[in-house]
């Protein structure tokens, strides 16, 4: 299986040393690197990038919010000299965090966690197609999901939030976790509006346990989620921020 990848990094020795190791790995294609974000745009939207390495201080948009502007969004590894960014980032829901300067072995471990998520994600795509996929059964007060073989009944009084995970999502209840094989957008269609937002590509919440709303991050059940720019009017209109 060979991956696609591109690198994003205003500092052209960076992008050096980056290429190096790529070219290392034979089941990686370079398709560009790129000294800033806005560079890479018409790439993305023309053709399918399995792996993004991308820097985060960079002059025209950080590399962190070039990253929540993307959806669909590759498997990004983000590559800085910078250590204070690194929940943020994974917040954002990369695959791994390179502090510069780092070695070969720490990029290869990175790729490869990469390359784990891409052959799951596709088993996971190829399991959907023959099952006809897993849609859930949904009734006034609950839903039923089927996950590990079992089904699964939730509550909706109980349900937090709801994480998109490409193929999968993750159902965080008051008492458990259960991951299931389905499509975020799906879910969005069948959950009751008035007691579910979307607030973020990856993220569904309930409204009734939204807390607090802190610049992009709302606070849930002492969890903090990051808001996208797409969805923030509505979020704001939950607090009255905006009538």
């Amino acid at each position: 299986m060979k991956l696609t990848c591109a690198i994003v990094d205003d500092e052209f020795l960076a992008r050096q040393y980056i290429r190096d190791y790529v070219e290392k790995l034979p089941f990686l294609d370079l398709v560009g690197d790129y000294d800033s974000p806005l560079m890479i745009l018409e790439e993305l939207k023309q053709n399918t990038i399995d792996i993004l390495f991308l820097d985060i201080q960079m002059p025209d948009i950080s590399g962190l919010d070039f990253l929540k502007t993307l959806n669909p969004q590759p498997y990004v590894i983000l590559t800085t000299a910078f250590k204070e960014y690194a929940l943020e980032g994974y917040e954002l829901n990369v695959v791994d965090y390179l502090l510069k300067p780092f070695s070969f072995d720490r990029f290869l471990k990175a790729v490869n966690k990469a390359v784990d998520k891409t052959e799951k994600e596709k088993a996971a795509n190829s399991l959907l197609k023959f099952n006809g996929g897993s849609r859930p059964m949904i009734g006034d007060t609950y839903m039923t999901i089927r996950a590990d073989r079992k089904l699964y009944k939730i509550h909706f009084d109980e349900l937090i939030y709801v994480e998109g995970q490409r193929a999968y999502v993750t159902f965080h209840t008051v008492h458990k976790r259960i991951t299931a094989l389905m499509a975020l957008r799906e879910l969005e269609e069948l959950l009751p509006g008035d007691r579910f937002i979307r607030i973020h590509k990856s993220f569904i919440v309930s409204i009734q346990r939204m807390e607090a709303l802190q610049g992009n991050m709302v606070e849930i059940c002492g969890k903090k989620l990051s808001v996208g720019s797409s969805y923030r009017d509505q979020v704001e209109k939950i607090f009255k921020v905006k009538e």
